[in-house]
């Protein structure tokens, strides 16, 4: 259940990342690139090799370092926000089946390697984020709290729920 405190740890976050969020085309800049660079940051903590465990048994291959970063993320998200939380999962959920097919793709017809594709996509998605805040002229959120990366997608998902009238 949505506590108030809750409500307003979130709130207090977005007020604070949306101090350097104000200009139009940075903000523009922000909904392309926060997605990209999240899906890419999954994709590339994705293709982190993970050693075989035998206890696992079946379960290897489908468990690698993106599976603790999905939980502590999740759990980071629900308690920051049920409903952002619940945005966040199915959020979570289409990247993961982004990152799914392009190592299908790379398997089956040859395309780069999908570790591969989340580099350039986080190297462009990066860079875009950059000139956004040289627009805006303030520095990133996240140079001055890690935290930050995590807010970015949660805040954009916050905007829309206001836009739908939506409580979150």
């Amino acid at each position: 259940m949505l506590q108030t405190n809750d409500r307003r740890k979130a709130d207090a976050y977005f007020a604070r990342y949306s101090e350097s969020h104000q200009n139009s085309v940075n903000i523009l800049i922000h909904w392309i690139c926060v997605p990209l660079i999240a899906f890419s940051l999954l994709g590339l903590v994705w293709a982190i090799p993970v050693p075989h465990f035998d206890f696992l048994g079946k379960m290897n291959g489908y468990i690698n370092l993106a599976t603790f970063l999905i939980g502590f993320a999740t759990i980071y998200y629900l308690l920051l926000s049920f409903r952002l939380g619940l945005a966040m999962i199915f959020t979570i959920w289409i990247f993961s089946a982004g990152i799914i097919t392009l190592e299908r793709m790379a398997r089956l017809h040859g395309w780069p390697e999908m570790w591969q594709v989340c580099l350039s996509i986080f190297v462009l998605a990066w860079i875009g984020q950059f000139i956004g805040h040289k627009i805006e002229g303030k520095k990133p959120s996240f140079l001055e709290d890690l935290q930050f990366l995590l807010i970015g997608p949660a805040w954009l998902w916050a905007k829309v729920f206001k836009k739908l009238g939506w409580r979150y």
